[in-house]
């Protein structure tokens, strides 16, 4: 298995947050779930999420259009809440000249390579690409969402999941911010995103060999990696130094942009550590 691994046949990076170390104290086991997709979840991994896992509720960062065309599986008992991180809108509002953007292509292929191309180009794809996901409106109030939900949850024994499409972008912004309100240092919380990589190795190993064989320079080779399922460490790292830079510490924004205070934390921690 791999680290933290919560085995879900069917669904890709599915895995917890329950086992890291924060000072004295540990995040419980078995309460925050990350994962990607859910579509293809099995019969096998429903009944995991529901009877094992115990999950109430769901939460779906990715955009409205994706949640349309491939929703989450309904099971019964679970409460299933969409929360739009970014829409496609939100990428093309940030292209110089608009006109010059297939829009179709980004909807109407499954083609990853001509998804790139396109996005490289108009510069959608970058160690900024995390930056409106936090800065933005839409991003800001469904991460404050996510962790009203995780505040709001009464029974104890039981555990949330979120996802996006790869459960690494959306979904690990989500965990960034979970971990640092939990007071987990910058490595716990850097080492969380990287997983993903392992989780992914043989496509990544397999794309960066093309690649390299192409002489693709590091910048681009960096983001088509990034769009074939990995992740970049220096893309995660951006955006904190953002935050940092833009509001003097992650844990002032959480309070200024998410509503999550010093009582919120508190709680969060009463809940989540042991």
């Amino acid at each position: 298995m791999f680290k933290n691994e919560i085995v879900l046949p069917g669904v890709n990076n599915a895995r917890e947050l329950g086992g890291y170390k924060i000072g004295d104290k540990t995040i419980v086991k078995g309460k925050l779930i990350r994962a990607g997709s859910l579509n293809n979840a099995t019969d096998e991994a429903k009944s995991l999420i529901k009877d094992k896992y115990k999950i109430n509720t769901i939460i779906d960062f990715r955009m409205n259009e994706e949640r349309k065309h491939v929703p989450d599986p309904e099971i019964s008992g679970i409460k299933i809440v969409g929360l739009s991180v970014v829409e496609m809108e939100d990428y093309f509002s940030k292209v110089k000249d608009i006109r010059e953007v297939d829009k179709q292509l980004m909807w109407k292929t499954t083609d990853r390579t001509a998804i790139f191309e396109q996005a490289y180009e108009y510069g959608m794809l970058g160690p900024d690409t995390y930056i409106g996901f936090v800065l933005d409106e839409r991003g800001k109030k469904a991460y404050k969402e996510f962790f009203k939900i995780l505040l709001e949850l009464k029974d104890d024994n039981c555990a949330v999941l979120w996802h996006c499409t790869d459960g690494k972008d959306r979904t690990g912004l989500a965990a960034m911010l979970l971990l640092y309100a939990l007071g987990a240092d910058k490595k716990t919380i850097i080492d969380d995103y990287m997983l993903t990589n392992e989780y992914n190795a043989k496509t990544l190993e397999f794309v960066k060999s093309k690649a390299l064989a192409a002489n693709m320079p590091q910048r681009k080779m960096d983001a088509l990696l990034f769009c074939s399922g990995g992740v970049i460490e220096r893309y995660l790292t951006n955006a904190i130094e953002t935050l940092e830079n833009n509001y003097g510490s992650v844990k002032e924004y959480l309070f200024e942009e998410l509503g999550v205070g010093d009582m919120e934390i508190k709680t969060l921690k009463a809940r989540y550590l042991e």
